[in-house]
């Protein structure tokens, strides 16, 4: 696979992980946290997926047989995924606060 492919796999699943974290926030506003968690599995393997592309940039650099130089493109990836990331870890603290409201709404 080429840095391009690499890049735009990183950047697409991690934009996708995003997408499915914000779904899952959702869901629990909504009171359907079985979909939210099934959108918080979909986010953890979407960017799974793209850290591990990361990781395969990160090796290719280190052993010296990357032609990667300085690219927004790089960048760009990077920021979506650690976007993906911080969304990820805030989805599931608010998924949380939304089932106590929910479990105190209805009790």
């Amino acid at each position: 696979m080429n840095i391009e492919q690499i890049i735009t796999n990183l950047v697409l699943n991690g934009g996708d992980g995003r997408g499915k974290a914000m779904m899952a926030i959702s869901s629990a506003q909504n009171g359907d946290f079985e979909t939210a968690e099934k959108y918080m599995k979909e986010a953890e393997e979407a960017i799974g997926k793209a850290h591990n592309f990361q990781t395969e940039l990160l090796q290719k650099e280190a052993s010296g047989n990357s032609d990667l130089e300085f690219s927004l493109l790089v960048v760009h990836g990077q920021d979506h995924l650690m976007n993906a990331m911080t969304v990820k870890d805030l989805a599931r603290e608010m998924i949380n606060i939304h089932k106590e409201l929910y479990k105190l709404k209805n009790s």
